[in-house]
């Protein structure tokens, strides 16, 4: 393997790299489609990555979180719309999506009474924008549990078939 680097500041995508000790050599014939060339003007931030880039790391390193952190950070539309997801373990999602829900269960009278006459009146709002970050912690908590199931099946934890063909089926 060649010698590891010591330049501070490292971005996600070195970081990534290296902890599955590969050299850039080795991450483009794993990744495919991206030269070490490339790989190292991504890492060096010369040149910024583009989607498909990120999707092939994301794919040849199994770390699907690369995708959530280009969207969220790097995309200008996705910084707009796509919240940055911590990489949790499943117990601490589940609390989290759980608390969230609890919330928004509490608020829901409030939420009917705020909204039945189709707009929001100022003595409302402080109420209703509560509720609006409740509903956007559980969108964010899903989002976790999304990302980490693509983990796990990108390393092999959960079978891929099984899970495609059970989340296709028909309610």
């Amino acid at each position: 393997m060649g010698k590891a680097s010591v330049r501070e500041n490292k971005n996600i995508y070195q970081i990534t790299r290296e902890n599955l000790s590969l050299t850039r050599e080795e991450a483009s014939d794993i990744i495919g489609g991206l030269s070490a060339d490339k790989i190292g003007r991504i890492e060096t931030e010369k040149t910024l990555p583009e989607a498909a880039d990120v999707l092939l790391m994301a794919r040849g390193y199994k770390a699907p979180h690369l995708c959530n952190y280009f969207c969220s950070c790097e995309c200008v539309i996705g910084q707009e719309y796509v919240p940055c997801i911590e990489k949790e373990n499943l117990p601490a999602i589940v609390l989290r999506l759980l608390s969230s829900l609890a919330s928004v269960n509490d608020e829901k009278e409030t939420l009917i009474s705020i909204t039945a006459d189709g707009k929001i009146e100022s003595d409302e709002l402080v109420k209703f924008v509560q509720i609006q970050k409740d509903l956007e912690e559980i969108s964010a908590t899903s989002e976790a549990l999304r990302l980490w199931c693509q983990q796990m099946i990108a390393q092999g934890n959960i079978n891929t078939k099984e899970y495609n063909k059970l989340r296709n089926q028909s309610n």
